[in-house]
């Protein structure tokens, strides 16, 4: 199982969003695009999708741009992931199996899964920010 761009695009999106939480100032498409290297068009459509969520909220006028809309720790992975995704709707979409090798090969990704969702539920926001500062001090480290 793989990251699909979009939750990657989305998550580091986020991520950016996350760092400047604390300050109140909202970050304009251009400015995460330019900082995480995402093209500007992908990053708005993803950003619309993550505000009818309810994840980010667009603050209009010169200053304006987008915002977190509840503290980087209150975010999971899931959360931004079944968003983008569509987790909850993948899992309703299955058919009944017609063969009993079927049924076992949907009982196992039945459990890859939610072993995957369970990990994504146990992280945050705040616990990727966490992790990417530690890696920054480590380079840093390194260096010297």
């Amino acid at each position: 199982m793989e990251l699909s761009c979009k939750s990657e695009y989305a998550l580091l999106a986020l991520l950016e969003l996350s760092t400047h939480y604390n300050t109140g100032e909202p970050l304009q498409i251009r400015q995460i695009a330019a900082k995480q290297n995402i093209p500007d068009r992908y990053l708005e459509q993803l950003l619309a999708t993550l505000r009818r969520a309810g994840l980010v909220r667009s603050q209009r006028g010169a200053k304006g741009g987008y915002l977190l809309t509840q503290e980087p720790w209150k975010i999971t992975l899931f959360d931004v992931v079944s968003c983008i995704e569509g987790i909850d709707a993948q899992s309703e979409q299955e058919s009944a199996p017609t063969t009993t090798e079927s049924l076992v090969v949907r009982g196992m990704w039945r459990e890859v899964r939610q072993a995957a969702e369970a990990v994504l539920q146990k992280y945050t926001l705040q616990d990727l920010a966490e992790k990417r500062d530690a890696k920054h001090q480590m380079d840093i480290m390194y260096y010297i």
